[in-house]
């Protein structure tokens, strides 16, 4: 998905980025009186881009200016999408296991994870566990998001987590390092009353 949106994006950009520079060129080259081709329809500096009969042109119609506002919101939230999408990590869907035959096999990365939060929430003093495979295919990477119970040691949690969790799912899938990034959070609990 991750490779997809990439060629998606670098074409999309590519694109937009020609035709703004072929639009920005010509009109450039227009009010700077050089020479356009007889179709533009600007071809001088005293031409206006609008002229005010095209400005005016549907203004009196009643489904104008909806239709202007709608078109321009739709236009909003694709580019506010697009805008998030970028900036979210990307999960792995599949790791590539090494199978010895040359060949390998895939393993879903939702499977993995499932296991992976299965395993981590299983440790003592841990009440909930979020994870997230980033990287490649070949070298995957966790962020580990623990929540922890307010009797929980971080060290001790975080030693299990190493030497349990983590590296059950490295040897499962065949992977000669699976790196992690531990955020350990305690649960909101009230203060104990000493009488």
């Amino acid at each position: 998905m991750t490779v997809v949106l990439r060629r998606v994006n670098r074409i999309v950009l590519g694109l937009v980025g020609l035709l703004l520079v072929v639009i920005g060129g010509a009109v450039l080259a227009a009010s700077l009186d050089l020479s356009v081709p007889s179709w533009w329809p600007w071809s001088g500096p005293s031409d206006v881009l609008l002229t005010e009969a095209d400005r005016r042109r549907w203004a009196d119609e009643g489904w104008w200016w909806p239709v202007v506002i709608a078109v321009l919101g739709v236009l909003v939230l694709l580019a506010l999408w697009w805008l998030i999408v970028q900036f979210r990590r990307a999960r792995l869907a599949e790791i590539l296991v090494e199978t010895g035959d040359g060949e390998g096999a895939v393993v879903r990365g939702r499977a993995l994870v499932d296991v992976l939060e299965a395993d981590a929430a299983a440790q003592d003093g841990v009440s909930r566990a979020r994870i997230a495979l980033t990287g490649r295919r070949t070298a995957p990477r966790a962020r580990v998001a623990l929540l922890l119970e307010p009797q929980a040691s971080p060290g001790e949690t975080l030693t299990s987590l190493t030497d349990e969790a983590l590296a059950h799912a490295r040897t499962s899938a065949g992977l000669e390092s699976l790196p992690a990034e531990a955020r350990l959070r305690a649960v909101k609990h009230r203060a104990r009353r000493v009488s």
